[in-house]
């Protein structure tokens, strides 16, 4: 599969790295910040991260943005719709919601690997109105329907 990528800006992001798998087996391109000066997140604020770059994704595809679990884990630092999800069509930058949910700031610095993106197929299912579903055991089980 071919993965076109854009510099959003020509010139001022020329130092943002390019989204890269970090290991031979990773499924996620890390996503840098594209801050232009550093940026401290208070616990509980929200974010937008620009990251300097444009995907071009294949038709049939999605991509799926993720906050890095190391992140998570050491400062609380998160995404607020995850996984959040860039259309095939969609040719804007790539733009990071994030949160911080620890409890201490957290100071975001221009390249800092601050997200990943995992390309998937999406299917496209032809939706039909019925009156009613087949059944299954759970039926319309919900929260907590299967255990605690």
């Amino acid at each position: 599969m071919r993965l076109e990528f854009m510099r959003v800006r020509p010139g001022a992001d020329d130092d943002l790295p390019v989204p890269a798998r970090q290991t031979a087996g990773a499924a996620g391109l890390d996503l840098c910040a594209g801050v232009g000066a550093p940026l401290t997140i208070e616990p509980g604020a929200i974010i937008l991260v620009p990251t300097g770059w444009a995907v071009a994704i294949p038709d049939g595809f999605e991509g799926q943005v993720r906050p890095r679990s190391g992140l998570a884990l050491k400062q609380g630092l998160t995404l607020v719709n995850t996984p959040g999800t860039i259309d095939a069509d969609y040719r804007g930058e790539i733009q990071l919601p994030m949160i911080n949910l620890g409890g201490q700031k957290v100071t975001v610095n221009r390249g800092d690997r601050v997200a990943q993106l995992i390309i998937n197929r999406v299917e496209r299912p032809d939706i039909h109105i019925v009156t009613e579903l087949s059944p299954t055991a759970r039926g319309g089980g919900g929260f907590g329907s299967t255990s605690v």
